[in-house]
């Protein structure tokens, strides 16, 4: 069994028509899989519904809590971009032996339809979440990087590998 924890980002964020804010109101997970015609043993559960930038250590200590007495050894945390590596890291520090986990998200609603990086997304981490090692890492863009190897490009909103960068292209990158 795959078990994924749903904490929010813009990967469930929806559009209100009238004021133009996004929020959130429930998980797309569900229809994500039956649209994906996943056949994984998979088990959703909605840990919390917040926005990375307001994500705080209590946050992050229910998520290590819940990967810790998760019996799944293939776990997958939906987590919003901008502090996805913050929380990779607090994963990675607490040790937690003999489970593979990926943090994936999206940059744009899964309900904005067809031009959301979601769907792609989460079908990447269902791959990768089976293939790699025990460990902690993130899956976006195709991609997937070490937690401790990865940063988000600030300007082009792709998540890029650290050792590829240099002192100052990283800062770039950061601002």
């Amino acid at each position: 069994m795959i078990q994924i924890f749903v904490t929010g980002g813009t990967f469930d964020k929806e559009y209100n028509l009238i004021t133009g804010e996004l929020f959130f109101k429930d998980t797309h997970l569900p229809k994500m899989f039956d649209r994906g015609r996943c056949t994984l043993d998979i088990d959703i559960k909605t840990l919390m519904m917040v926005d990375s930038l307001e994500m705080v250590d209590s946050d992050r200590e229910i998520i290590l809590h819940n990967c810790r007495k998760s019996q799944a050894s293939e776990i997958i945390i939906t987590h919003g971009t901008d502090r996805m590596v913050e929380t990779a890291k607090a994963l990675a520090l607490a040790r937690i032996p003999g489970k593979t986990i990926v943090l994936t998200g999206a940059m744009i609603p899964y309900a904005f339809g067809n031009s959301s990086d979601g769907f792609f997304n989460l079908g990447s981490a269902l791959a990768f979440a089976q293939a790699l090692d025990p460990g902690v890492y993130i899956v976006m863009n195709g991609r997937y990087f070490d937690w401790d190897q990865v940063v988000k490009n600030k300007k082009t909103g792709n998540f890029e590998e650290i050792r590829q960068q240099t002192g100052s292209d990283l800062q770039r990158i950061l601002d």
